[in-house]
This record gives structure tokens, sequence and C-alpha cells, in this order.
């Protein structure tokens, strides 16, 4: 659909809802993991973020018949509580949505939560001489030598814990079907 077709709805919809990923052409090539874990931080902040918001609409608003209203002249500052609000939401909304971690035939692709166009990290499944993941399972390491003095460290944090298990059997199927 172009530009000038949209309705005034359409746009505003487009401009204040996040897109989600892009449609993939062969999905059932890759595995996607997300920021899942992350997701509920931002979606607490935002509640918190929303309940102070009403709480200073009602100090600076409400005339409870004896006194002026306790923040008089304060409600100004709900505008910005909103605006927090909103960005919480739609960081919430990006870690469930936007993969952290792909694995594909063609090797590991790692997001970084910020400009991940500009900041992506391709490593080839034939750069990797070993991986491994940590005894805690909070890291998977990549090994570029079979000396393991040099590789990339990707922490697990961001992925659910109850999906480190199938991280961890996808990509030592690949290292031992790779051999």
């Amino acid at each position: 659909m172009e530009e000038d077709d949209k309705t005034i709805g359409e746009k505003v919809k487009d401009a204040v809802i996040p897109r989600g990923p892009k449609s993939i052409a062969e999905p059932e090539k890759e595995l996607r993991f997300t920021r899942a874990a992350q997701a509920p931080l931002f979606f607490a902040f935002s509640v918190l973020f929303f309940a102070a918001t009403i709480a200073v609409l009602i100090l600076s608003t409400q005339d409870w018949g004896m006194d002026d209203p306790i923040l008089d002249g304060w409600w100004w500052l709900c505008l910005p509580g909103l605006l927090l609000c909103y960005w919480m939401v739609r960081l919430g909304l990006r870690c469930t949505r936007h993969a952290y971690i792909i694995l594909s035939p063609l090797g590991v692709e790692i997001f970084p939560f910020f400009k991940a166009k500009d900041n992506l990290q391709v490593i080839y499944w034939s750069q990797v001489a070993d991986a491994e993941f940590t005894p805690d399972a909070k890291n998977l390491v990549l090994h570029f030598t079979e000396e393991k003095k040099s590789g990339v460290v990707v922490s697990l944090k961001p992925i659910p814990q109850v999906r480190h298990h199938l991280l961890e059997e996808a990509v030592l199927g690949v290292m031992e079907n790779r051999d």
C-alpha cells in the first residue's frame, strides 16, 4: 500500500504501534530466540509510571472540598509520565517480538539491544571450532580456535530460562552434525 493511499488512522497507527519483525522467506530453516526474559521488567516499569502519572493527575486536579489540591499546578507532570509509560511498553514489545539470537544454516546471528542493523554480529559455523555453555547456563561461548583462546561470549540472561535447553540442544546438535 502506498504511503499516500493510507488513511489518517492507518498513518497514526503505524506511527504509534511498533512494527513486528519482517516476514522470513524460509522460517523453517532458522531458530529465533527473543529477549522475552527482559520484557516483564519493562512492562512493570510501564505500570509503575502509569500509576504514578494517575496519582499526580489526581493530586494536582482534585478539589477535596477543604483545601486546594495538594500538587496544585503540577498536572503538566502527567505528560512526561505518559511518555515514559509509552516508551516502556514499546521496549517491552520490542523485547518480545524481535530476535536476540538467530540460529540459521549459515551460523549464529547476535542482535544487540540498540542499533541492531548497525551492530549485528554474524558468526558463521565454519568460524566456530567449539561451542560450550557455562556450567551455570548463563553464557554461550563460541570458540574460534581449538585452543579456546579467542571467541565470543553471549549472555543468555535475556532469553527465558525455560528456553535455554532448546538453544543448547540446537547449538550442540549443529556442532555434532558438522563434525
